[in-house]
């Protein structure tokens, strides 16, 4: 029989997979995700929501989702049960992604309709309903690039509305009435009233930044924010306790709901440093660096995160040897993981006279040099010219009209043609 009480769980924005070429950080937010898992145990949940990205790409690396889908099978085997939408990150068209894996196994119930709505028509709204709590839920996955803001416009929610119990949508998008201030002009939403009306609780996903309010006519709105977090801004604003990283108990009692946060990321592991080198030579700037990344380094498997910032009084990024500083003072650091977006180097100093052209071939250089390629047709400048060519090739915009099969097919081909080109030069 349906009751009248009840706990559920909601989390979004795990990204299982995410900081792929680190694999401390890797570890720790994979640690994050099976800590959250384990709570809807502990705390006897009767559901689990996952409003989206519960994986960084569509299909990621089987080893990173073996732990997951282990762990989410244990809820299952329990008798709990799993809901899950897609996200903007784990959605992909025309192929099968870990989610439909998953779900064909039974691990989790797909919420959302997979169907590609067409612009301007509209859509019943289908739903779950969860037997032992008498829970009626729906959802909207979310799509990459804002493409899901017309199915929420066109979707017709009155039979769900009309059903009985406590309703829940779940989606993945951003709502611009409560975005916080900081993130409204880069971030464009769906609005409040784009969502249907009548819901108890509203799930949502997409932005990595706790967020509360309530929904069209009513009801709580819930954005718990990422779990852990994919970059150093996530872990700054995590640190800072500016938002929760972890999962959210929601409490029901009729229609009303209790909020509760429990925090799954690590703490006293995480070392975020800022490095100010305004003005300094680049060997004062060095030691400068090895003094902070050393006292940062206070205990084994630390994660270290420097950010070096600031105008070099001269030369350039690569004299600070930034590399040779992580060898020699973050030995037993779990991790040291450079950010020198904001460090730059005077003019003086020869970095503006370089051109686009020749700044992308020193890159190329860069990257083949520092990969183990093994390959013999990236070798010498006709190597960096290829990647080079490459590069410009998919990163060619899609034009005004042009459909996304259209588009990936002719990057396709083009990358072909270039490869293709290739081999039989050196065949």
């Amino acid at each position: 029989m349906p009751t009248e009480r009840f706990v559920f769980a909601h989390l979004a924005d795990a990204h299982v997979g995410a900081w792929p070429r680190d694999p401390a950080v890797r570890a720790a937010l994979r640690e994050s995700v099976l800590r959250a898992i384990r709570v809807v145990s502990e705390r006897n949940a009767e559901f689990l929501l996952i409003s989206g990205d519960l994986f960084h790409t569509p299909v990621p690396d089987p080893r990173e989702v073996a732990p997951v889908a282990h762990a989410l099978k244990e809820l299952v085997d329990e008798g709990r049960r799993v809901y899950a939408i897609y996200g903007s990150h784990d959605y992909v068209a025309h192929r099968t992604s870990w989610l439909d894996v998953l779900a064909e196994t039974g691990v989790f119930v797909k919420v959302a309709p997979e169907a590609v709505m067409t612009e301007g028509t509209r859509w019943p709204l289908p739903f779950q309903v969860d037997e032992p709590t008498g829970a009626r839920i729906a959802g909207i996955s979310g799509r990459s690039h804002g493409l899901d803001r017309e199915y929420f416009r066109g979707v017709d929610a009155e039979a769900f509305r009309a059903e009985p119990g406590f309703k829940i949508f779940q989606f993945h998008a951003a709502v611009e009435e409560y975005l916080p201030p900081s993130l409204r002009p880069h971030i464009r939403g769906i609005r409040r009233d784009d969502l249907p009306a009548g819901c108890d609780y509203y799930a949502g996903g997409h932005i990595h930044y706790t967020y509360e309010g309530e929904g069209p006519e009513g009801g709580r709105l819930v954005n718990p924010g990422a779990v852990f977090g994919t970059s150093r801004t996530d872990l700054v604003n995590g640190e800072a306790r500016a938002t929760h990283q972890g999962i959210v108990l929601v409490h029901v009692d009729g229609r009303a709901t209790r909020i509760e946060y429990v925090e799954t990321a690590p703490r006293g592991t995480v070392r975020l440093v800022d490095i100010d080198v305004s003005g300094e030579t680049a060997e004062v700037a060095h030691r400068h660096v090895a003094t902070v990344v050393r006292e940062a380094n206070d205990r084994p498997g630390v994660l270290v995160f420097p950010k070096v910032k600031g105008v070099l009084a001269d030369g350039s990024v690569a004299s600070l040897a930034l590399t040779e500083v992580a060898r020699s003072e973050g030995r037993e650091a779990g991790t040291v993981h450079w950010d020198v977006s904001e460090l730059e180097v005077p003019e003086s100093a020869g970095a503006s006279s370089a051109t686009e052209a020749e700044v992308e071939a020193a890159a190329t250089r860069a990257l083949l040099s520092d990969a183990d390629v093994g390959a013999r047709w990236l070798a010498g400048a006709d190597g960096e010219r290829l990647v080079r060519e490459l590069v410009r090739e998919l990163g060619t915009p899609k034009a005004d009209g042009e459909s996304r099969q259209d588009y990936a097919n002719a990057r396709i081909d083009g990358a072909r043609r270039l490869l293709g080109a290739r081999r039989s030069a050196t065949s």
